[in-house]
């Protein structure tokens, strides 16, 4: 799963057409700039064929703005009470980080079975997720934090990964130069990884 971060809500119409072509059908735009709300309702408006998904949504405010502007899922790098009464009271799907085991467990208490594994790297990678999985086996993570092409395969060996996200598939210098056939090229070889 792309995670993206525009500065210019312009351009986030040309990525999701870049990722499609490239066999991409999801992209989470994160809510770090303040381009990213309208963002997200262009490409809700614009390319209905992608599912966008606001990523880095940190307060229940922004989840509620999320929901506002278009977008389908909800993505949030730890999870507060607040924060996740918010992202159930939008009715939307969502993936609430946890990147300890019992912030994993109160998540599955709270009826949570898909989680994002945030930060993934710095938090035990692979061997982290292998080792919970006993222990934790009705889970499924979307680990993101430091994945790059080479750890991807790795990750999503998993029996309990159920895909991966990753920055380096619309990376700040093809944005900021408008390469978009480069995410289009990036895309295709992420969506070989699968």
């Amino acid at each position: 799963m792309p995670v993206v971060v525009v500065d210019d809500a312009a351009d986030a119409v040309p990525v999701a057409r870049a990722l499609l072509d490239g066999g991409i059908g999801v992209i989470e735009l994160t809510l770090r700039t303040p381009a990213a709300l309208g963002a997200i309702e262009r490409v809700a408006a614009e390319v209905p064929e992608i599912v966008i998904g606001a990523g880095t949504v940190t307060t229940a405010e922004q989840a509620k703005q999320a929901a506002a502007a278009g977008a389908r899922f909800l993505v949030t790098p730890g999870c507060t009470d607040r924060l996740l009464d918010a992202a159930f009271d939008t009715g939307l799907p969502f993936l609430p980080g946890a990147g300890t085991v019992s912030e994993a467990m109160r998540l599955a208490e709270r009826g949570l079975t898909a989680l994002k594994f945030f930060p993934a790297e710095p938090s035990g990678g692979v061997a982290f997720l292998k080792a919970i999985a006993g222990p934790l086996p009705g889970l499924r993570f979307c680990p993101t934090g430091g994945i790059t092409p080479e750890s991807a395969p790795r990750y999503l060996a998993l029996s309990t990964v159920g895909c991966v996200g990753g920055s380096w598939l619309t990376p700040g210098d093809a944005l900021a130069a408008k390469d978009f056939s480069r995410i289009t090229a990036l895309a295709r070889q992420a969506s070989a990884l699968a």
